[in-house]
């Protein structure tokens, strides 16, 4: 029997996975479509006798597993930690596909070894330093986007709050909501301030809060190439003003609209400079909030909204060789 093509998945950890997961759909559509998947949390990592990237894997193969596996029984592998473990080459993966948050210095010196070895890697770990801090976003003056500013300084933060019906800080590097506040007025400025400091790499985003936000965040999905893909709308909790999954935000149906487009169309040249082939925008009101590029979610709910195969058009992106994609582009 053929031995299948192989694909590397960076994982933070196979004990966290869910069925929910983008990186769990990924994995699923790459050993429908005959891939075998190579699982890497981030301690697996090696460099071999010969000078070689290499790492001790899960090892997923679809001659083993037969093309029928189901998200489900996929988790189950993983967080029981069944998968045969296996030291693999990274040299002649068809791609690495970087799925881990946060950012983690380690994986990305690792991820740019396998570059130069000659394995594609997406996102690309050199670009993934500047376009997944949210000070990235803040310098696209032609991106529609609050109000904002990036610091660390409670005068700069005091003197932009006062021109704002509040404002929200939020780490300049984190995810999950975490140290993200919202704040009314000059009180509770430095707390806030101090809590987003904490949570992240010590800098702070701090953008004008949108009124538009208790209707909802639409979450919307680019690939390159290609485009907007879908995407969902994100209801706030009672009483919460983030619009985090993990926060009790519910999703909802949201078909896209012109705004949306042309957000993305104005997005699409700077995350392509940027060596951004998935991610994730998040949008209030037809502005960019934010733009995720480290593990970019969002497949669950699109595909459960629109019956598409999304999973497998990202992946197909993921795995086609650059001069291709940039052609069919």
């Amino acid at each position: 029997m053929a031995h299948p093509p192989r694909i590397g998945v960076v994982v933070s950890s196979v004990a966290g996975a869910t069925p929910t997961q983008s990186t769990i759909h990924l994995i699923v559509a790459a050993l429908h479509d005959g891939y075998a998947v190579e699982v890497i949390e981030p301690w697996d990592f090696e460099i071999d006798e010969q000078g070689r990237p290499s790492a001790r894997a899960h090892r997923l193969d679809p001659n083993e597993l037969g093309a029928g596996i189901t998200r489900e029984q996929l988790v189950e592998l993983l967080r029981q930690r069944q998968a045969p473990r296996r030291s693999v080459r990274l040299q002649g993966q068809t791609a690495l596909l970087l799925r881990t948050t946060p950012l983690n210095g380690t994986i990305l010196s690792f991820a740019q070894l396998a570059e130069a070895a000659g394995v594609p890697v997406r996102n690309r770990p050199g670009d993934l330093l500047r376009a997944s801090h949210k000070a990235w976003l803040a310098t696209l003056a032609d991106v529609p986007r609050p109000r904002t500013l990036i610091t660390r300084a409670l005068s700069a933060v005091e003197r932009f709050a006062s021109a704002c019906d509040g404002v929200v800080l939020k780490p300049a590097r984190a995810s999950g909501g975490r140290g993200v506040s919202l704040v009314h007025g000059q009180a509770g400025l430095e707390d806030a301030l101090q809590a987003a400091i904490r949570a992240g790499d010590g800098y702070v985003v701090v953008q004008e809060y949108l009124p538009a936000a208790s209707a909802g965040e639409r979450r919307l999905l680019y690939l390159r190439g290609t485009g907007l893909v879908g995407g969902y709308l994100r209801v706030r909790a009672p009483g919460e003003f983030r619009h985090n999954l993990r926060l009790g935000a519910e999703p909802v149906p949201c078909p896209a609209d012109v705004r949306d487009g042309a957000l993305i169309a104005a997005l699409a040249p700077h995350l392509d400079a940027a060596g951004v082939y998935f991610a994730g925008i998040d949008v209030i009101d037809g502005r960019v909030i934010e733009v995720n590029t480290l593990n970019p979610g969002g497949i669950h709910y699109t595909a459960a909204f629109t019956g598409l195969p999304i999973a497998h058009t990202v992946m197909k992106c993921l795995v086609t060789p650059p001069s291709l994609q940039e052609t069919a582009a």
